[in-house]
């Protein structure tokens, strides 16, 4: 029988209940079947960390979970008394230097639950957004220059690799395979003309090898407003870190709430421990 070994990071607010019950279900499913078993291990980093020690996480805290099967994710954020940008960064941080380039967030209308868009019933909206999660718009580069005078300068710098968009591209031709067989890439190529027009040159290079997915492009803007007006149209979209950020937020919101948006961070190679968490944040 096959053991997981877990990591449990529940973070903050109501990520601590929520993972808690995510465990009990874990759990439950490991009786169920029999043939496999859960060993979870609990770390309070985050508010309740910074508290005791001014840290969200401890000094190698990334090589401790380097050792796990999974992450397990609650909610972080509390800014009554840290602020946001300190309180993600671990999340950041994990997504990166465990190379979970991967971001699967799907939204689906489930049975029993009402959408925010009147009309809309079970089986109407089903998106899954695959968002690159290890680079562009969210890697640490940039700076302030001046600050606190009125020449200040900020400059954040975002960075689009071939290897990068290649792979989220090619892993969102799977997914659609595996689905309605409609991608669609989510882009602003007419405003951001070097990083979004290397999207669309990408998937123009590579589209041919997959001739039984329907394939465009939508500017992001515009995406957004299909998502409210017709999100039926929409089967997998594909978008870098911050667009793909935005859209499921989105999507969770129209098929019901948030709350029940789910999200993983995979590494698909398997080299490192992916980590799975809700798209909510912690309701503080």
């Amino acid at each position: 029988m096959n053991t997981y070994h877990i990591a449990v990071y529940a973070g903050d607010g109501i990520g601590i209940e929520v993972t808690a019950e995510a465990v009990k279900v874990l759990r439950a499913c490991a009786e169920v079947f029999g043939d496999f078993a859960f060993e979870f291990t609990e770390f309070d980093w985050g508010s309740r960390f910074w508290k005791k020690t001014g840290k969200i996480t401890p000094e190698g805290y990334l090589k401790t979970l380097e050792g796990f099967d999974c992450i397990l994710l609650g909610a972080v954020g509390d800014p009554a008394n840290i602020p946001d940008r300190i309180a993600v960064t671990p999340l950041i941080e994990m997504r990166q230097t465990f190379d979970q380039y991967i971001g699967l967030r799907p939204a689906t209308l489930m049975p029993g639950i009402r959408s925010c868009l009147e009309g809309k019933e079970y089986g109407d909206i089903d998106i899954y957004c695959v968002r690159e999660n290890s680079e562009g718009e969210y890697i640490n580069c940039g700076g302030r220059f001046k600050p606190g005078t009125a020449d200040e300068v900020a400059v954040q710098t975002n960075i689009h690799t071939r290897k990068g968009v290649e792979r989220i591209l090619r892993y969102g031709f799977g997914v659609a395979a595996g689905r309605g067989g409609h991608l669609t890439l989510a882009t602003k190529s007419n405003a951001l003309k070097f990083g979004m027009t290397f999207w669309d040159d990408v998937l123009e290079e590579i589209k041919g090898e997959y001739p039984g997915i329907t394939v465009d492009k939508c500017y992001i803007d515009a995406l957004c407003m299909g998502l409210v007006q017709k999100p039926e149209f929409y089967d997998t979209v594909v978008a870098s870190n911050m667009f793909g950020d935005i859209i499921s937020d989105l999507a969770g919101a129209v098929t019901g709430s948030i709350g029940l948006a789910p999200s993983g961070n995979v590494n698909p190679e398997k080299r490192y421990p992916s980590m799975f968490e809700p798209v909510h944040g912690s309701a503080p």
